[in-house]
């Protein structure tokens, strides 16, 4: 059976493969195209789509680490003049052409990458949907028939996967959204942790209530560093994280599982190397 081990190790081959939509250019340029403004525009409305046309507030929660508000600039607006499939498809188009850009005709053709494409789909379509929101959303669109558009879907499916995990781990840990950010930039060894890029533009009398917060919890001290009980909770939400990212290899054989793993190592290496951009 699968363990958090073998989940951490999938994330760390397939993060790449996703980090193309929000890293590279072509995705956002195929955004642009249909006429969203903004590159928040097109990330919300086009990672939002599966939901359906729900209300800002439904994004808000399945997205869970943006601040309050940030969700309701672009959810529904972004939707009112370029239909939400337009977006998805648009996402899909502008991620898998990064790809072959970055990997190059070679390993983007080979069969590697096909059989690579053939064993995440399977991996990423055999989860339980129950209690996984963002992910059960990504099940009911289509699969691509082009094995780096399969590629990148699938991968991007186990993320989402993952990342309903990750938020019922913070749930439970009652970290909120915000928190988490501050304790990931801690992590990182970001100091101060209100710098961190994703949350340096909130409010500061709000970025200060959330150290606050943390402080009286005892997770962060008085220099806004982690404190031993801060360090635990970050790890053990980590931990959990791994261990419910786990139910889709249980899908692959252990030989298949090793051999998905042999096969994206090339391809993820090309990635790092490049920046995923």
């Amino acid at each position: 059976m699968p363990t958090a081990s073998t989940a951490r190790r999938m994330f760390e081959l397939l993060e790449p493969i996703c980090l193309v939509t929000y890293f590279a250019d072509e995705c956002n340029e195929e955004l642009a195209a249909l006429g969203h403004r903004t590159y928040w525009d097109g990330y919300f409305a086009s990672r939002a789509a599966p939901l359906g046309r729900v209300p800002a507030q439904v994004v808000h929660a399945a997205f869970y680490s943006f601040a309050e508000g940030e969700a309701a600039r672009h959810i529904p607006s972004a939707w009112e003049t370029i239909p939400p499939e337009a977006s998805v498809a648009a996402r899909e188009r502008g991620s898998a052409a990064s790809l072959r850009r970055i990997l190059g005709d070679e390993l983007a053709g080979s069969p590697g990458l096909v059989r690579a494409a053939d064993l995440t789909t399977k991996a990423a379509t055999s989860a339980p949907t129950e209690g996984r929101v963002m992910y059960a959303g990504m099940r009911t669109l289509p699969v691509p028939s082009d094995p780096v558009a399969r590629l990148w879907h699938s991968a991007t499916m186990l993320r989402e996967h993952r990342g309903d995990g990750h938020v019922a781990a913070l749930v439970g840990a009652r970290i909120g959204g915000t928190e988490a950010h501050v304790l990931t930039a801690l992590e990182m060894g970001i100091h101060p942790p209100e710098s961190f890029g994703r949350i340096h533009h909130l409010p500061k009398q709000r970025l200060a209530a959330v150290m606050d917060g943390l402080r009286e919890r005892g997770l962060v001290d008085t220099e806004s560093r982690f404190t031993e009980a801060g360090r635990e909770t970050k790890r053990r939400i980590e931990a959990l994280t791994d261990e419910l990212a786990s139910p889709p290899y249980e899908a692959l054989s252990p030989a298949e599982l090793d051999e998905l793993m042999t096969e994206l190592e090339p391809i993820t290496a090309s990635l790092v190397a490049a920046g995923s951009q």
